[in-house]
C-alpha cells in the first residue's frame, strides 16, 4: 500500500494551512495493521514543515513520528526536492540538525542520514545557494551536504530523468514543470512527480509547482487514477502557478479525479464552493490518502 498525507496544502504565503509538503508512506499491509510504515518519503519540506509535522505526530495513526514529545526525524527515510523555493526546502536545516544534534546527541558520525533525491541541476546548487550558510559550520570543521544526507542524483535520459523506486514496487518518475521562466520554458529547474504501482500499472499524478501546462502533462493526468494539482485561486496568467480558472478548462473526467492543493487562505470563501462539485475537491492537510492498496 502507498499513502500520501499532506503536511500542509497552502501556498507559499498561506497562514492557515501550512506549506504544500507531503508525506509518502509505504506499507507491506496497511496503516491499521502496522505500528509504522516500511519506508517514508517527504515530497519537499518547507519553512513551516517542522511545525506541520510536529502537529501530525499527535494525530491518530502517526504516533510513530513521536519520540518522547518531539518529532522522530529518523523515521523520514527519503526526501524529494522539487525545487529551491523556501516553502519547499526551508525545513531541511531543522530536519538535519535534529538528526545530528538532538536525536544523536551531537554525534555526527553516528547520526541518521536520510536520502535526499532530486535532479542533478537542483542538487548541485542546493548546498551552495540555499543550505550552506547555516549548515556548513560544525564544531571544529566545515560540513558538506553529504554530512547530513545520502544523495541520489537522478540522471537525465533521452526521455526525461531516470525514475527511482521505493518498496520494490512503487516507481517515481519526475517531469519538468513550467513554474518560473528566466528566458524560456523549463530553464529554471522545478519538477512534478508521477507515481506508478508497477504491479497493477495504476498511476497518480502530482503536479508540483507549475503554471497551467495541461498540454504537456495531459497524457499523465488522463491515465492517472488520481491527480493532485497546484492551484492559485485568483489572479492573471502572469502567475507562476496554475489559476483555478485555467484548471476549470480541463476535461470533466480529469477534473473529477483532481484534488486541488497549494491554494491560498480564501479557499473556504463561498465563491469557491463549486470546487467540491466540479473537482474531487480541495486536498486536506493531515488526511491520509490511499494511492494504491
Amino acid at each position: 500500500m502507498l499513502t500520501l498525507t499532506f503536511l500542509g496544502v497552502g501556498s507559499a504565503f498561506s497562514k492557515r494551512n501550512h506549506h504544500s509538503n507531503a508525506l509518502i508512506e509505504i506499507w507491506s499491509t496497511s496503516p491499521d495493521k502496522q505500528s509504522g510504515p516500511d519506508d517514508t518519503l517527504l515530497l519537499d519540506f518547507g519553512s513551516v514543515g517542522p511545525i506541520a509535522i510536529d502537529q501530525l505526530k499527535n494525530k491518530p495513526g502517526f504516533e510513530y513520528l513521536n519520540r518522547g514529545g518531539i518529532v522522530d526525524y529518523n523515521k523520514i527515510r527519503n526526501i524529494f526536492v522539487s525545487h529551491q523555493h523556501a516553502d519547499h526546502i526551508g525545513g531541511l536545516e531543522e530536519l538535519a540538525f535534529m538528526n545530528v544534534f538532538v536525536l544523536s546527541n551531537g554525534n555526527t558520525e553516528d547520526a541518521f542520514k536520510p536520502r535526499i533525491i532530486s535532479s542533478m541541476n537542483i542538487l548541485v546548487n542546493l548546498w551552495d545557494t540555499s543550505l550552506k550558510g547555516g549548515m556548513s559550520p560544525l564544531p571544529g570543521r566545515y560540513a558538506l551536504l553529504q554530512d547530513y544526507f545520502y544523495i541520489l542524483a537522478l540522471r537525465s535520459t533521452a526521455s526525461g530523468y531516470e525514475p527511482f523506486q521505493l518498496g520494490g514496487r512503487y516507481k517515481f518518475e519526475i517531469f519538468p514543470t513550467d513554474h518560473i521562466r528566466i528566458e524560456r520554458k523549463y530553464d529554471w529547474p522545478s519538477y512534478g512527480v508521477c507515481f506508478t504501482d508497477t504491479e497493477t500499472g495504476e498511476s497518480v499524478f502530482f503536479s508540483g509547482d507549475t503554471r497551467f501546462d495541461f498540454e504537456s502533462y495531459e497524457p499523465m493526468m488522463t491515465k492517472a487514477k488520481l491527480c493532485f494539482h497546484d492551484t492559485q485561486l485568483s489572479g492573471d496568467t502572469a502567475s507562476v502557478h496554475a489559476l483555478l480558472s485555467e484548471l476549470r478548462t480541463m476535461p470533466d473526467e480529469v477534473k473529477k479525479r483532481t484534488l486541488c492543493y497549494h491554494y491560498g487562505d480564501a479557499w473556504d470563501d463561498p465563491e469557491f464552493s463549486f470546487v467540491n462539485d466540479e473537482f474531487a475537491g480541495f486536498a486536506q492537510p493531515h488526511e491520509r490518502y490511499v494511492l494504491f492498496d
